[in-house]
């Protein structure tokens, strides 16, 4: 029988294993590198052409959202002038005023009709690619001339919006861990690749 630490020895080496394979399986994954590389060249023409990104998610997804917002208004890599972009998870008193008098399914799309403009780029995640709230909010910005980049992983059901992107970023996966584990290296790459074009700076890797 086994014992508690060699159980979680077990969980942790199996878990790396699976994380390893998912990059493994990202890398040699053609479309989705060229959809990365899609998206990079769409954020730098939004960036050069004045506009904003904005960023979306529901629970993990929002912590990437504002993470990867954070990359861009900071530094990722190097010191260099701040990129407009804005986390749509962030300001709690919008949040919960829309989720109340409107409903949770537009506290996004509400944000976006406020302070959005023809140029913009809307990133938007869900693992399920079902999240209401975020089909409603691609809903508007697709209206509003606002590019839409989703990433989300590759259930059947995640079609819905894939149809609504310009660009969808699909980690080859189905479970939410590891479908964020993916996200979260893919938006390190995005940035990095945006901040090293956008300021003519060779990137350390």
């Amino acid at each position: 029988m086994l014992d508690d630490s060699s159980m979680s020895i077990d969980y942790i080496t199996q878990s790396l294993a699976h994380n390893h394979s998912l990059i493994t399986k990202m890398q040699d994954d053609e479309v989705l590198i060229h959809g990365l590389n899609s998206a990079v060249g769409k954020i730098i023409h939004c960036f050069k052409n004045n506009g904003k990104v904005m960023f979306a998610g529901n629970g993990g997804s929002a912590a990437d959202a504002q993470h990867m917002s954070a990359e861009f208004v900071s530094r990722f890599m190097f010191n260099r002038p701040g990129l407009p972009s804005i986390a749509l998870t962030t300001d709690t008193s919008a949040l919960t005023a829309i989720g109340n008098d409107y409903g949770f399914e537009v506290i996004f799309s509400r944000q976006i009709e406020a302070v959005s403009n023809a140029g913009d780029v809307l990133i938007a995640y869900s693992t399920s690619g079902t999240s209401p709230n975020i089909l409603q909010a691609l809903d508007v910005a697709r209206t509003r001339d606002i590019c839409c980049i989703g990433l989300t992983g590759i259930k059947p059901e995640s079609k819905v919006m894939v149809e609504r992107c310009d660009v969808t970023l699909r980690v080859p996966h189905d479970a939410t861990p590891r479908i964020q584990e993916g996200h979260l290296l893919l938006g390190h790459i995005l940035c990095g690749a945006v901040e090293a074009a956008l300021f003519n700076k060779e990137q350390s890797l």
